[in-house]
């Protein structure tokens, strides 16, 4: 993990990495380096779902469709070779960091309100769309 940033109450933890064959972002991470997680399935987001983790870069979250008509479904024919198309922070105070955008200017709109996530043990993600940043998930304790 990386430093917090200050009074945002955010440390950041992923990128997320959406793809149609999960296989090919396998064997690239694999080749850098990378140790890989099982893959998980998260019906609530019609997902599977696989972590990346390496001992100088960031971790990454390889994201690919469970089934037709999924949240990144329509992103992964259009971005056929894969795209990165969220950020993830950790937050031990989700209202703190919310403010905290806000407090710097940024306009947040929530996407998908706090859930539990099997790949992080039941731990809560939210998805926010900040304005002029993209999409960031949130990871709470």
């Amino acid at each position: 993990m990386t430093a917090a940033f200050p009074e945002s109450h955010l440390l950041f933890h992923h990128f997320g990495l959406a793809v149609r064959r999960p296989q090919e972002a396998e064997t690239l991470l694999t080749a850098l380096g990378y140790t890989l997680g099982e893959a998980v399935l998260d019906p609530g987001q019609n997902v599977h779902l696989k972590m990346g983790h390496h001992p100088a870069q960031p971790a990454v979250e390889i994201i690919w469709p469970a089934a037709p008509g999924g949240p990144i479904d329509g992103m992964t024919q259009r971005h056929t070779s894969g795209i990165i198309y969220h950020l993830c922070y950790e937050t031990d105070d989700l209202a703190a960091a919310l403010a905290g955008f806000e407090k710097a200017g940024s306009r947040v709109v929530c996407v998908s309100p706090p859930k539990s996530a099997p790949l992080f043990g039941g731990r809560k993600v939210s998805f926010y769309n900040v304005i002029g940043l993209g999409l960031i998930e949130i990871l709470e304790p």
